[in-house]
């Protein structure tokens, strides 16, 4: 076990998410130093270094972790995952926090995953895998409309196309395999609210984190494409006690399972994301690491030290239980105009004020030499509001957004709807 102000640690990605782990890590006792490869411009307001070393520049992030004496490395984003990072590490003996890529296949590949579930027994929605468009089209009537189009590989959150009518599959069908898709996957269309579940694996046993739910459309009402995420919250209300443990029982165990008759020796986060259907719970994907934007809220939320949980979970001890606060804490996005198709960049960002209960957490920003703060595309940041209640979380961070005035931007004016019923439109 670590002493206090102990462990070096290296942080992998440069997002949002990466930004909420670095903050949770440096306030750990344990830890005496964060360093984040390749970061963004607003981890200096925490004291987290930023190093100029690219997330797939493996062999950089090696030997920086070799020279600097890394106790470990914790992977943010799944494109690192699925192309080796943890194996490579794993051949300088160096410790990482994340799955191999083998494991990680759960995530490169949505064809993988269905049929990890099939074989090992997660309810999943029927399904279909196909190599070329004509084929897929011929298809389309056993399913039905509307239809779910996925492209198989990695799409930051992007691939993913709900078709209701057959025009608009038809056409999404061929644009996903004329840029490049070797398969598509079609699927049969469910409803329900959707959940994200955050296990931290150690091989078969596993420690759940608390429970969020996030925002995929880019627009108020559900409404535009899909998106990495618009906004987040936790804890998850209107989910019963009797259906989470049914989430457990029918989702994770058996994931937990089969990770471990399959041998994948899974050391990391893995995401379920899941929809209640009137039929019970249905896996509809596995991500390989922590959601974003799901991390920003779900970090402020635990009562236990992140990096005691992960140094147990690299170095094969028996993980701590996870305990988390009574505090809800929810989180919306301020995206770039144009987001998520032709993002603009450039916004200046200027100086958000100090206010108790509410924290900012960067993502998609750059500094220029007077050290100020600009949008760099896609998702810039999340403002976030800690309280008692989602309700009071959830107006507390729609009444500092309305003092901002960063033109340019955009956000959803209902994050958190389901469960307060509340929007806060302008």
């Amino acid at each position: 076990m670590a002493k206090m102000k102990d462990m070096k640690v290296l942080v992998v990605g440069s997002g949002g998410r990466e930004y909420a782990v670095a903050r949770a890590l440096k306030k750990s006792p344990l830890v005496s130093e964060v360093y984040c490869a390749p970061g963004n411009s607003g981890l200096d307001q925490i004291g987290v270094k930023q190093l100029d070393i690219a997330e797939d520049d493996f062999k950089g992030l090696k030997d920086f972790a070799i020279k600097e004496e890394i106790d470990w490395t914790f992977v943010g984003p799944e494109d690192a995952l699925v192309a080796g990072i943890v194996d490579y590490f794993h051949a300088f003996d160096l410790k990482i926090f994340g799955p191999n890529a083998r494991a990680a296949q759960l995530e490169g590949s949505k064809d993988y995953a269905l049929r990890f579930m099939e074989k090992y027994g997660v309810p999943h929605p029927r399904y279909d895998t196909f190599q070329d468009a004509e084929s897929a089209i011929q298809a389309l009537p056993e399913f039905g409309l509307p239809v779910v189009l996925k492209e198989d590989g990695l799409a930051g959150g992007k691939g993913v196309v709900i078709a209701e009518d057959q025009e608009t599959a038809e056409n999404t069908l061929r644009e996903m395999f004329d840029k490049g898709q070797k398969q598509v996957v079609l699927e049969e269309f469910l409803t329900g609210p959707e959940y994200s579940v955050f296990a931290v694996m150690q091989g078969g046993e596993y420690r759940l984190l608390p429970l969020a739910q996030d925002h995929k459309r880019a627009y108020d009402d559900d409404k535009g494409p899909n998106t990495g995420g618009m906004g987040s919250y936790s804890p998850v209300p209107q989910l019963s006690q009797a259906e989470y443990d049914e989430i457990v029982d029918q989702l994770v165990k058996p994931t937990a399972a089969g990770l471990e008759k399959g041998g994948y020796d899974y050391h990391g986060v893995l995401y379920l994301g899941l929809m209640m259907t009137e039929k019970g719970p249905k896996m509809i994907e596995y991500n390989v690491r922590l959601g974003d934007p799901e991390t920003e809220v779900v970090l402020p939320r635990l009562a236990s030290d992140l990096a005691e949980l992960v140094d147990a979970n690299v170095n094969d001890r028996e993980m701590p239980e996870v305990k988390e606060t009574d505090d809800a804490v929810l989180g919306v996005i301020l995206a770039a105009e144009g987001y998520p198709k032709s993002p603009l960049k450039g916004q200046k960002l200027g100086a958000f004020p100090a206010e108790a209960g509410i924290a900012v957490d960067y993502a998609n920003v750059k500094a220029d030499e007077a050290g100020d703060l600009f949008g760099n595309g896609g998702r810039i940041l999340m403002v976030r509001a800690t309280a008692k209640d989602l309700a009071a979380a959830q107006e507390h961070v729609y009444s500092y957004l309305k003092k901002l005035d960063i033109p340019q931007t955009f956000y959803r004016h209902d994050i958190g709807f389901r469960a307060t019923g509340k929007k806060y439109q302008d």
